[in-house]
């Protein structure tokens, strides 16, 4: 039985107890929440993981991607990625290397971590086909389905996967056309393949096969997002509209079928469409979990990406959006190093915590700090921000000549000016 089949039959198990007790709402909420579908809590049978409850009334969750290229292959500069994500306070991680030896890197990374590990399984499968047989289009059917059970057995406990392109999406996407191309590898790599093959997407018209496998191994499915924008002139466009349509109705079934599901949306979103995106994808999808990526909200920002998806992220989590992947400084230019990494979580933990402040009405660590900076209260200041290394670092670099002030006021803090006079 599944853990979300014991929801569904009114049992409270320890993962919905620990997920209470970490979000501050009741074991019933957690459970009731499952048993709809509005929440998620990625487990495996494989390994012991970090409980992380992802969906409504809970915490906006951020996800840290690692993972090769096909340019730069180094096993322990990912699994020091993995470490830098952790200690900025990522809730999970997914690994998707595109280069290497798949098996070896998933396994490092999933014994670095106790976080919940995600994957692109159809990323091995078409890269495998083309090693082996010479192009992507070459990619066997079965093998989709094959590693995407091999890799639930090393661990990895959510998958995302590009169920929602079919024949009908890609004809929005033909008739419509898009600005800034398709940038998803996945929707890139399956659209190839059907164009070649003249066939359905498997990972569609098997699903149910698909989710038997899942359901095997309890993997949540994170319902894949192939069609998403990489330009903004592109958001919100037919083809991916269509996708969410058929990923809704599929996360349906699978969450009938004892699956646990999460349901993927866009990229590249300018700011005035980020309401409607969330609002849509919430009806459509019967307030399944959102896993929003990014988003991207200006195209010109090359090198500042990550504080250009912390505006979007920002904005997304306080209209409903349950789970935030990040983006480095490095996206759209580089395989990100280990120090982007930690950059990119600490600049998408800042954007959930806002999102917060508006979706869950939680504002006390802001008024936690607005009291310690009244009271010039350094070590209580440290303790409540949201890095407080670098909050530290930065003051040790510039002490002032008055301990109680910083360097930014000094003699003529305003702060110490007035506390002589009011007490607040």
């Amino acid at each position: 039985m599944t853990l979300l089949e014991d929801a569904k039959n009114g049992r409270i198990t320890d993962e919905m107890r620990k997920v209470a007790r970490e979000e501050g709402v009741t074991d019933e909420f957690v459970r009731r929440g499952m048993a709809a579908g509005h929440i998620v809590i990625p487990i495996s049978p494989y390994r012991k993981v970090k409980v992380c409850g992802i969906g409504e009334g809970l915490r906006t969750k951020v996800n840290a991607s690692v993972g090769t290229s096909s340019d730069i292959i180094d096993i322990d500069m990912e699994v020091e990625k993995v470490r830098q994500a952790e200690r900025a306070g990522a809730d999970t991680i997914m690994e998707l290397s595109t280069g290497g030896d798949f098996a070896e890197i998933r396994r490092r990374v999933v014994e670095a971590t106790p976080l919940s590990v995600g994957s692109v399984p159809l990323y091995q499968a078409f890269i495998e086909a083309a090693r082996k047989d010479g192009a992507v289009v070459h990619m066997k059917e079965d093998d989709l389905f094959r590693i995407t059970a091999e890799q639930a057995k090393l661990g990895t406990n959510f998958m995302a996967i590009h169920t929602g392109i079919n024949r009908e999406t890609m004809k929005r996407l033909k008739n419509q056309g898009r600005h800034g191309g398709l940038v998803s590898r996945g929707g890139a790599f399956m659209t190839a393949w059907m164009l070649h093959n003249e066939k359905e997407n498997p990972l569609y018209s098997e699903f149910d096969y698909l989710v038997e496998i899942l359901k095997e191994h309890e993997v949540t499915l994170s319902m894949g997002n192939g069609m998403r924008a990489g330009a903004i002139h592109d958001a919100t466009d037919r083809a991916a509209i269509q996708e969410l349509l058929i990923n809704a109705e599929l996360a349906d079934q699978a969450h009938a079928a004892g699956v646990q599901v999460i349901v993927e949306g866009p990229g590249h979103v300018p700011i005035d469409e980020i309401e409607a995106n969330v609002v849509l994808q919430k009806r459509v999808s019967n307030r399944k979990p959102f896993y929003m990526l990014g988003p991207i909200v200006t195209d010109i920002a090359p090198g500042y990406d990550d504080r250009v998806a912390a505006i979007g992220a920002a904005i997304s989590s306080s209209h409903g959006a349950d789970f935030i992947c990040y983006v480095t400084p490095a996206e759209h230019l580089a395989l990100p190093t280990p120090e982007e990494v930690y950059e990119g979580v600490i600049s998408t933990r800042i954007a959930a915590h806002v999102g917060d402040m508006v979706k869950l009405k939680k504002r006390d660590a802001d008024l936690e700090m607005g009291h310690a900076r009244r009271a010039l209260d350094w070590e209580r200041q440290f303790q409540v921000a949201i890095n407080p290394e670098r909050a530290k670092a930065i003051r040790a670099e510039r002490m002032p000549g008055d301990s109680d002030t910083c360097t930014m006021c000094g003699d003529y803090c305003a702060i110490k000016i007035v506390n002589r006079y009011f007490a607040f």
